[in-house]
């Protein structure tokens, strides 16, 4: 089977390294390192060439998921599967509805795992689909590649997917965000509660500053989840002052 990747930062050559053994990816990227494609065994390309693919899977960034469905509207064939692999499923997938012919299929999944925690396997983790645009046959077809290679799927719509994700992933990055502005940092007697901390500070520092603002920006439930916790915050503050 042929594949198409169009992005190749971190999240990309995490999937390539783990798929390429899977299907023949083409990969694109605005700044190509091509040699480091050929590495992890996949094929430099063109963004026809890629497109030309049966599966094109986006893997850039939330804000640019817009813009990128617009300049390969016309490059996608009929009958081509597009997967994103966002961190928030609402808007960018309305996007591809909107923008992509109705003869493409169109399929929402978000890897709940990354360069750090699924370095060395993809066993255990975990990754949500959301349906938007193909055939059953299609659907489960594509559930059974990600279940082989050891994936725990997840069904959800995209409003639920974001609702969860505001509670999860965007407080944590937004906790990790804040302990990074304050400069926390080992103490040489950290407590284990601290160790934690730490620990969330780094799991979000190795991802771009572009994605944390995307993954708020995008997502309309993180910003109340922002409010509610600030308000806690300050709530606690206030009851240790009194």
């Amino acid at each position: 089977m042929n594949a198409g990747l169009i992005g190749f930062g971190r999240l990309g050559r995490l999937l390539v390294r783990h798929f390429s053994r899977d299907a023949r990816i083409f990969v694109h990227d605005r700044k190509l390192d091509a040699r480091a494609v050929r590495a992890l065994g996949a094929v430099p390309a063109t963004l026809v060439q890629t497109c030309a693919q049966p599966v094109v899977v986006l893997c850039v960034p939330i804000s640019q998921i817009e813009p990128l469905a617009r300049r390969i509207r016309d490059l996608v064939r009929p009958g081509t599967l597009i997967v994103d692999v966002a961190s928030v499923k609402e808007e960018p997938l309305r996007a591809l509805k909107k923008i992509l012919p109705r003869n493409v299929d169109i399929l929402g999944t978000h890897p709940n795992f990354g360069p750090d925690s699924a370095a060395d396997s993809l066993k255990g983790r975990k990754i949500v689909l959301c349906r938007v645009r193909l055939s059953d046959t299609r659907y489960r077809r594509a559930k059974s590649a990600l279940t082989r290679k050891g994936l725990e799927v997840v069904e959800l719509t995209p409003r639920e997917h974001d609702r969860r994700m505001a509670h999860s992933l965007a407080l944590t990055h937004f906790i990790g965000r804040g302990l990074v502005a304050y400069g926390a940092k080992t103490t040489g007697v950290d407590t284990e509660g601290y160790k934690r901390l730490l620990r969330i500070l780094e799991t979000v520092q190795n991802d771009s500053w572009e994605l944390f603002v995307d993954m708020n920006r995008f997502n309309r439930h993180a910003s109340p989840m922002r409010r509610r916790l600030l308000a806690a915050l300050s709530a606690v503050d206030r009851r240790v002052r009194a």
